[in-house]
């Protein structure tokens, strides 16, 4: 197999010959590979949390919420005309707010979700989250989350008593605090919610927010959650103002947006691995101009020109980088393919937990691999390392034959 001439060569001078330069060549091919190693490990289990994140939150909320920054009256002829629309699975009305809460003694602030039990199955996972009791509102009863149900020793047949808004208002009716008895406990995976909801029936909440027939807003699944975009912009064309449908998205802005933005900064922290054995190459490839001095002023007085030189020293850079992304794309892959058999060798070697169960609430690490992120890294990694040549590439082009013949 007949190979270009600055292949040929670059090869040459990197096979191994036990020397310094072979040495360096080994640690800058392990840099690499570590560095896209790591890479590929880092931003697949961000991109599986965000998924799995993601999961969660849609497991408890609905792709569209419709909301007018106040209640909303007549919610039936509203619910009504955005069930009719196409691609919309489901409809439902929701009372959402904070309350004071009191049981045995202790104190807590969660926020108190009024919702009707058959509609809300079409827009949310509730029911499925259920691990004791039933989803029983009828009447005064309640689910509470389970951590909330921890922290308090909360269980089934307890009863919570619930200050509402109404009872610090100053009115001339006094009003006494619910007392609604616990029907199930809920278990969603988020601390969020799991620690600072609890649901009750719509009637429940109307009077306890002394709302009437008013609720606060209507919860809108979609049959595809990849175009909840246009079912927004259809809801928003019929909707009478001053009601607006958001998506999942909007109204979770912030706690994504942190997660994407941590997910570039881990990328650009990293790279510096990379960036770091792409020095390594550079000093190899130095070594290698400084030593190859004679080789150069002959190549060039039988006619190699500056771009063959050129090209020779740049296809050392390529060769160690591309050798590096590859091992470090393997190896990075295979790590996350036995990632929960590592992380358990882990914790039977050292005692330490790595990914405690009881705070993130997943029972595996997770993990996705896209393969956007995988040409990224293997692209970005590649490129560094050419240009790591660049220099060294670009001074042994600009040696003169004869000063190269004189100096050796």
């Amino acid at each position: 197999m007949r190979l270009p001439v600055p292949l040929f060569l670059a090869l040459r001078y990197l096979r191994p010959r036990r020397t310094f330069v072979s040495v360096i060549t080994i640690i800058s091919v392990i840099g690499v590979m570590l560095g896209v190693m790591v890479l590929i490990v880092v931003i697949s289990v961000m991109t599986g949390f965000d998924r799995e994140l993601r999961q969660k939150v849609l497991g408890l909320n609905s792709h569209l919420t419709i909301s007018s920054g106040a209640t909303i009256s007549n919610w039936q002829k509203n619910a009504a005309l955005a069930g009719k629309r196409p691609n919309v699975k489901g409809v439902a009305p929701f009372i959402v707010g904070p309350v004071l809460a009191k049981f045995k003694g202790r104190v807590f602030t969660p926020f108190l979700k009024g919702v009707d039990v058959p509609s809300e199955k079409t827009v949310s996972n509730l029911n499925k989250f259920i691990i004791d009791g039933s989803l029983d509102l009828d009447g005064d009863k309640i689910v509470v989350g389970v951590e909330l149900a921890r922290r308090f020793g909360i269980n089934v047949g307890d009863k919570v008593t619930i200050y509402s808004p109404r009872n610090f208002e100053d009115r001339k009716t006094a009003y006494l605090p619910a007392e609604p008895v616990v029907a199930g406990i809920f278990e969603c995976g988020m601390f969020e919610y799991d620690f600072g909801f609890i649901f009750c029936s719509l009637e429940t909440a109307q009077d306890l927010y002394d709302l009437g027939l008013s609720v606060h807003g209507l919860a809108v699944m979609t049959s595809n959650l990849e175009g909840v975009r246009q079912v927004q912009k259809d809801l928003n064309s019929i909707l009478p103002p001053p009601l607006r449908a958001n998506t999942w998205m909007e109204l979770n802005r912030r706690l994504f947006s942190a997660i994407a933005v941590e997910k570039n900064m881990m990328f650009f922290l990293l790279i510096f691995i990379i960036i770091v054995a792409a020095f390594g190459i550079m000093s190899t490839l130095i070594t290698v101009t400084v030593q190859k001095t004679r080789e150069i002023g002959i190549l060039k007085s039988v006619g190699a020109s500056g771009g063959n030189i050129l090209m020779v020293f740049l296809a050392q850079g390529m060769v160690v980088g591309s050798i590096g992304t590859v091992l470090g794309l393997g190896l990075g892959l295979t790590l996350l393919r036995y990632r929960n058999e590592f992380l358990e060798f882990l914790r039977r070697c050292t005692g330490f937990e790595l990914f405690p169960r009881e705070i993130y609430n997943f029972d595996q690490l997770p993990s996705q691999t896209n393969p956007q992120d995988l040409i990224i890294i293997c692209g970005s990694a590649f490129l560094i390392c050419a240009l790591a040549g660049l220099f060294p590439a670009w001074r042994a082009a600009r040696l003169q034959p004869a000063r190269a013949l004189r100096e050796f």
